[in-house]
């Protein structure tokens, strides 16, 4: 049997699998590929790649070789903006100035118009895959063809949630005509789009609150239970991690929060605690606060996080805002390392308080889980042993690509017969 043909449309080049999107974007092909044979066009986000393959010269092609085995054919194009001097800061003032989101233009290419159209006409895929709300731009170029849009965040949502919390009236004020334009973007083009995914049923409900009549379906965040997975490792006591792209909002806001409210009272009550700070784009904040205080360690990205989080006696996520579901929070699960979370990170998870994670909200409560959890090695035993044990039963990649390709196989039936059914009208209509 022929294997179907799947064009995915990515904002960056979904390699290496370290963290958050990437992750997600990673696996998802991987285990796609195993159903379908995958065309992948990619932007080019030079920055992010570079910082992902520290000290190599060649990190396309690195990234390249890294997603041979999973893609047929790998077309990218560098974005407009990043190409100029001060490109993003005069595309965010020209977006102010036409009303336009900033999240959509950002990623408005000729070029790469011209490049999806070609392999297009090239390949002829059967179906097409568009990974974020800004590629949403290229949605007639498959119009022909069951599309699926992939939501990492409520998008809008974040901004507004963004705008609440900013003290500086000039940003808030930005941050909200912006989460207005997307939330209108938002509600016009979703529905075009044969399926709209998710990353968990909170954020399903959030994006039907835009527009009742979307077809969302949870496609659930997940871990490489191949690559995260126990390993018996002597951790070091008292020790924290966080685990964290700073250059993402939600995680700095976490970590600043961390920094300013949590961590002066975890000194006070627990004097020989450690903080490890792993993950790109460190702040000159936390620069400084670890050349003041060797006790909190700033790594910076690292190409294997698993030593570090089997080393650590508790992981710490004090994430507050954002959308989707925290793969960081699932790696640490998956590896065993007992975790402590304000419950909006956990959102999407299937976690219990005391049972897979301990909750914290303020600095009281991460002070009174910490002391617990370091006080406690049952407790550790307890949540190191039902982390993985949660992975394996529901939080699998492979599991969760499989269900995907088969909804996949659904709109490709849907898309058949609704074919077969206007061919059939359009021939009764010729013999009338």
């Amino acid at each position: 049997m022929e294997r179907k043909k799947l064009l995915w449309i990515s904002h960056l080049i979904p390699y290496p699998p370290k963290g958050g999107v990437l992750q997600r974007t990673f696996n998802l092909i991987k285990e796609l590929s195993k159903y379908y044979d995958i065309y992948l066009f990619a932007f080019n986000q030079a920055s992010f790649l570079k910082s992902s393959f520290p000290g190599s010269k060649l990190p396309l092609e690195e990234a390249k070789r890294g997603l041979a085995p999973y893609v047929k054919e790998l077309e990218i194009a560098e974005i407009p903006s990043e190409a100029r001097k001060f490109g993003k800061y005069r595309l965010a003032l020209s977006t102010l100035l036409s009303g336009q989101p900033y999240t959509v233009e950002w990623l408005r290419s000729d070029l790469a118009a011209k490049k999806i159209s070609a392999m297009i006409d090239s390949v002829h895929p059967d179906i097409a895959h568009y990974d974020t709300i800004s590629l949403a731009i290229y949605r007639n170029l498959t119009a022909h063809l069951p599309t699926v849009l992939n939501h990492h965040n409520i998008e809008s949502q974040m901004l507004f949630d963004r705008a609440k919390k900013e003290t500086n009236l000039l940003k808030k004020g930005y941050f909200l005509q912006e989460a207005r334009k997307l939330q209108r973007y938002e509600t016009s083009v979703c529905k075009e789009f044969s399926l709209n995914i998710t990353c968990s049923p909170e954020d399903s409900i959030l994006l039907q609150s835009i527009d009742p009549s979307l077809k969302c379906k949870d496609v659930p965040n997940g871990v490489d239970i191949t690559y995260f997975y126990p390993a018996p490792a002597n951790y070091e006591p008292h020790s924290l991690i966080f685990a964290g792209g700073l250059g993402w909002y939600p995680n700095l806001d976490a970590m600043n929060f961390f920094a300013d409210d949590i961590w002066p009272e975890l000194k006070a009550e627990i004097p020989d605690i450690t903080m490890n700070l792993v993950g790109r784009s460190p702040t000159q904040k936390f620069r400084q606060l670890s050349g003041n205080d060797p006790s909190f360690k700033v790594h910076g990205f690292v190409d294997d996080v698993r030593p570090y989080l089997r080393k650590a006696h508790a992981y710490v996520c004090p994430i507050r805002d954002g959308g989707g579901t925290k793969l960081k929070i699932l790696d640490a699960l998956a590896i065993g390392c007992p975790v402590i979370a304000h419950p909006f990170a956990c959102v999407g998870i299937d976690v219990e308080d005391g049972k897979n994670v301990l909750f914290a909200a303020t600095p009281s409560d991460y002070v009174a889980q910490v002391k617990a959890l370091f006080e406690s090695e049952h407790l550790r035993q307890k949540l190191a042993s039902n982390g993985p044990r949660l992975i394996e039963e529901k939080y699998s990649f492979s599991a969760i690509g499989k269900d995907y390709s088969e909804q996949l196989e659904v709109l490709l039936q849907q898309h058949h017969e609704g074919a077969d059914s206007a061919e059939a009208l359009t021939a009764a209509n010729k013999t009338r």
